[in-house]
């Protein structure tokens, strides 16, 4: 049985022993099980004199993935606000932290710009970059300022094998603190031992202390299936694809019953969220659609061609597009990371596709503009198109050798070889085919 009593008195016992004042970092989704944490500390707290009651900070950190559900985000958003709202009226020293992945580690970027294909579980390279970085990047920088900091986590031992035997395995015998991975930090756990009817139990029967109530947490849960999705610190935690609390793209798995039973239940505007999510689970090992090399050179399934990586792009505008019509607030991809998406383009040899032609052929304008550098490289594709106007599959060819000759760039600085002048001349000769004595003796050839 739920002894909320005890929970709320170890809480507070384990706040005021500390002599080292170590900083509390408490790991908030919105979900259920963070929701419960947060609020089982918010009222172990807050009767404890004001002397002794901000001896140490606690930070509320959120994570934002940046491809999180539209609707998931805007519960978050709101209640996060009413966080810091009311911990200044309760007189708690608590601060809300939202993280985020930097923009050359964004979902988006990756897969449309460089060409990673869908994550799957062989190959989850989402959950590092939009995940536990940008979260451990906080914890670091909170470690370096007090020497320690502690961690609050709302898993439970009855989520799944794993999360137990992790919980048993770096549990310090006799202390209610585990070690984590990272140096310097500790875990603490309080409800790891609640049972999921009593967090909900919980939660029906105590509102919120930043105002409101649980009604419309309760009403996520019932509109879709699937678990939380906790604040995750290192790879040990499972994949959270099927849940309300996760990203709406994730490929992890092959169906996602959570955004499919919200759609259920009203939430028809997400139903081009679920096509592309669809799309790029069914299409992600078409070796059609894949590169013949990987970006190591390595013989195999590489990168998605750039056809793809266009396509991708135009459908995930349109998505766009069409949801910004009826809520003009959600943004599904940031102008940044459509300027970034061109420069990697550029990187890649890819002079067929351009971002700003995607954009202002759907949004039917002119409103996405590239920097000066960008313009710039525009202007010199534009100058390559007219001249290969009556050859226009040169222009692939000179993409390829231009990507050829980076390559080659990269391997003379490092290993000291001599210029490929041949190469060079290639390229010029198909820019400028009526001039050829020219560039030969601009190179001296």
């Amino acid at each position: 049985m739920l002894d909320v009593k005890f929970i709320e008195s170890e809480i507070r016992d384990q706040f005021l022993m500390d002599d080292n004042n170590r900083p509390w970092i408490i790991g908030f989704s919105g979900g259920k099980d963070s929701t419960m944490l947060l609020q089982l500390v918010w009222n172990a707290l807050k009767p404890i004199d004001p002397m002794f009651k901000n001896m140490r900070q606690i930070y509320v950190v959120c994570n934002n993935t940046l491809v999180e559900n539209p609707k998931i985000l805007e519960f978050t958003e709101r209640t996060l606000n009413a966080i810091q709202i009311a911990a200044v009226k309760d007189g708690l020293n608590i601060l809300v932290e939202r993280t985020t992945p930097k923009l050359e580690d964004t979902f988006w970027l990756n897969l449309i710009g460089r060409g990673y294909p869908a994550p799957n579980s062989l190959f989850r390279w989402c959950t590092e970059r939009l995940k536990i970085n940008p979260t451990t990047k906080f914890i670091l920088e909170k470690i370096n300022e007090a020497g320690e900091a502690i961690i609050l986590l709302g898993t439970r031992s009855d989520e799944s094998s794993n999360r137990a035997n992790s919980i048993k395995k770096h549990g310090i015998f006799g202390q209610r603190l585990r070690k984590h991975v990272l140096p310097n930090a500790f875990v603490y756990a309080p409800i790891k031992d609640v049972l999921t009817t009593e967090v909900w139990q919980y939660l029906l029967q105590n509102p919120p202390a930043w105002g409101g109530h649980n009604r419309e947490l309760v009403t996520l849960y019932n509109n879709a299936s699937g678990g939380d999705c906790p604040l995750v610190i290192d790879t040990t935690t499972p994949s959270c694809g099927n849940s309300r609390f996760g990203c709406w793209v994730c490929t992890v798995i092959n169906k996602d019953k959570s955004m499919a039973g919200l759609i259920d239940n009203g939430e028809e505007w997400m139903s081009p969220l679920m096509e592309i999510r669809d799309y790029l689970v069914e299409n992600r090992s078409n070796p059609e659609h894949r590169e013949a090399f990987r970006r190591t050179g390595q013989e195999g399934l590489g990168p998605y061609k750039p056809h793809i990586r266009a396509t991708i792009l135009e459908k995930l505008l349109m998505a766009q597009h069409e949801i910004q019509e009826e809520d003009p607030t959600i943004g599904l991809i940031s102008h940044q990371e459509l300027i970034a998406i061109q420069i990697l383009w550029y990187r890649d040899g890819i002079i067929d596709h351009r971002v700003a032609d995607i954009f202002n052929k759907i949004y039917n304008s002119n409103t996405l503009m590239m920097d000066k550098q960008e313009q710039q490289r525009q202007k010199e594709v534009d100058i390559l198109q007219k001249i290969c106007k009556d050859a226009p599959e040169d222009i692939q060819l000179i993409g390829n050798l231009f990507e050829l000759h980076k390559s080659k760039i990269l391997m003379r600085l490092k290993h000291g070889l001599s210029r490929n002048w041949r190469l060079d001349w290639k390229i010029l000769s198909i820019i400028n085919k009526n001039n050829w004595n020219k560039q030969f003796s601009r190179y001296g050839l």
